[in-house]
């Protein structure tokens, strides 16, 4: 998903942009280099998703976690360096959910366990 020309490389970038800016209105210095932490992601959509669970989860984990061992990633600018934790494995509470609704969207929420 972080490969220049994605498929998804729209929404990936429209994620690390929100990310980024929610972190800015709280704490700057948002980053949990190595907590315990829980991932919680919802989905809304009008018919059930194409993919499942894990394939959504594992996206969001990994367009959030700190990118830097994946080697340059340009095409991503400023928010490259963008990280709200250091590896996707410091999940250990992770909860999905598809909920029905007329527009397209998704929810992230991530805290310190």
């Amino acid at each position: 998903m972080l490969a220049a020309g994605h498929v998804h490389a729209e929404r990936v970038l429209a994620l690390l942009r929100a990310a980024n800016d929610q972190a800015r209105l709280g704490d700057p210095a948002l980053y949990f280099p190595d907590e315990s932490l829980g991932l919680e992601l919802i989905v809304t959509s009008p018919a059930p998703p194409r993919s499942d669970a894990t394939n959504y989860l594992g996206g969001v984990a990994d367009v959030l976690e700190d990118k830097r061992h994946r080697g340059g990633l340009p095409h991503l600018g400023e928010l490259a360096g963008f990280a709200l934790y250091g590896n996707d494995g410091q999940f250990h509470d992770v909860r999905y959910r598809w909920e029905h609704g007329q527009d397209v969207r998704y929810q992230v929420r991530i805290w310190k366990r």
